[in-house]
């Protein structure tokens, strides 16, 4: 198949993911409360296995956004994080290849911090947004609290489960390095 094709494919399937993950955590209300939990924020594990995730983060979390009638300026810083968080994962888990095959064999404690970067991305762009866009009653050190905690359960925590189970499924998910 043409690599160009399976990225695109890729990418576009991520995208749906999350806003359909997205959709499902405002349903549920967990999505507008103190502490967030978006299940979409999982997914920000998928650059450890290609790179189409990055971009398939970035426009998922724009519609995603967009979706749940966020105002014009969330949608950019919000999703200005999500991309931060992408690139830093896809390259904090990329930094060495031991192997010649296309994923990478990670350390444990690349694996370990995997999540790293959309949870401090997140943690240090959205308190601002809530405070100076949707003046939210509250202070920065706060809101950075909350959205960290937040970002620990969905990418820290189910973004971990996420990649142990895909980890098992991965050269069928995602065949080549594109």
């Amino acid at each position: 198949m043409n690599q160009k094709v399976l990225y695109i494919a890729h990418a576009a399937i991520i995208a749906a993911l999350y806003v359909v993950l997205t959709e499902a955590s405002a349903v549920l209300g967990l999505a507008s409360s103190a502490i967030q939990i978006r299940f979409s924020e999982a997914l920000t594990i998928l650059p450890v296995f290609t790179p189409a995730a990055i971009p398939g983060l970035f426009v998922g979390c724009i519609l995603a956004n967009l979706l749940t009638g966020c105002v014009p300026l969330d949608v950019l810083f919000g999703s200005i994080a999500t991309l931060l968080g992408a690139f830093g994962t896809y390259y904090l888990t990329h930094l060495k290849k031991t192997d010649n095959t296309s994923f990478p064999v990670l350390t444990p404690w690349q694996r370990r911090l995997a999540p790293l970067p959309p949870i401090m991305a997140n943690t240090l762009i959205v308190p601002f947004v809530l405070a100076y866009v949707y003046q939210i009653e509250g202070t920065i050190p706060y809101f950075m609290l909350t959205v960290g905690i937040g970002e620990v359960i969905s990418c820290g925590i189910l973004g971990l489960l996420l990649f142990q189970v895909l980890s098992h499924y991965r050269r069928h998910l995602f065949p080549i390095n594109i």
